[in-house]
């Protein structure tokens, strides 16, 4: 973060979340990592240890390290680290995540059924769909819907990707992200509207969890704006039961967060 992005050159903690996640009856959220150091991985974990409402971090390992297998197994000792996420919309090289030591590591994420995300643009998804094959038993879930390019209304070939990897029972989708890969200043509802549609009828509302993706999300919008786009734009006939899933109950499942969360 640079001061050229004056919304986010600051900090940002559990103490400024807390009012947006009261005004909205969110009882637990999760922390997810930006940054692409263990140190990062370490601070947010103290966080997690010091505030009620974290129900877990998702973390960076470094998944190329020949310490990786040792990391895993020593971080996975914490019950706050609920996942691991590489940052491959930042990497020089679209499939550095089928190299072959990343893969390795990646069969250790798999057999311990261990939560990994999929931080990309479209253009990864030909690479997380050869994940996908390689693993099929992967407990993963695609962020931000993989960031199409919202801006320009470009739809293909996000779409037929999208509706490909969909195909794979155990992969998720977040409904995250969507505002900042809009217009900044003149997005609305509409503008997101046939993304969510594609990715509700491709997941359904089991594989669907709401992400506010803040404090990220600011470039574009509010906590509260961002939540209400979602709310207009998920299908009018939408059970209360498919609703909860959608905003705690499939992430409660996918962390394997436990009965006592029931809301994110």
């Amino acid at each position: 973060m640079t001061p050229d992005v004056p919304v986010l050159y600051r900090d940002y903690l559990p103490a400024d979340l807390r009012p947006l996640l009261s005004e909205r009856g969110i009882q637990k959220t999760i922390l997810v990592q930006a940054a692409q150091t263990i140190a990062e991985t370490d601070f947010l974990l103290q966080l997690a240890e010091t505030d009620d409402s974290i129900a877990g971090v998702v973390g960076w390992l470094d998944m190329e390290s020949p310490e990786f297998p040792t990391q895993f197994e020593r971080y996975r000792e914490n019950s706050k680290f609920i996942g691991l996420r590489p940052m491959l919309q930042d990497l020089p090289d679209d499939d550095w995540i089928v190299r072959p030591r990343v893969l390795d590591a990646l069969r250790l994420v798999a057999d311990a059924d261990f939560p990994f995300e999929f931080l990309t643009y479209s253009r990864h998804l030909p690479f997380v769909l050869k994940v996908l094959e390689s693993f099929p038993s992967l407990r993963a879930v695609l962020d931000h819907i993989s960031k199409p390019e919202i801006r320009i209304g470009k739809l293909e070939p996000w779409r037929t990707w999208i509706a490909q990897v969909a195909q794979h029972q155990n992969l998720f989708c977040k409904l995250s992200g969507m505002i900042t890969e809009a217009d900044h200043q003149r997005w609305s509802p509409d503008n997101l509207r046939p993304y969510v549609d594609h990715v509700v009828q491709c997941f359904g509302t089991d594989r669907l969890m709401f992400g506010s993706d803040w404090p990220v999300c600011l470039l574009a919008g509010s906590y509260g704006q961002t939540v209400a786009a979602l709310k207009e734009l998920l299908p009018s006939n939408l059970a209360e039961a498919d609703d909860q899933k959608i905003f705690g109950g499939n992430a409660e499942h996918f962390y394997k967060l436990g009965a006592e969360v029931n809301k994110l």
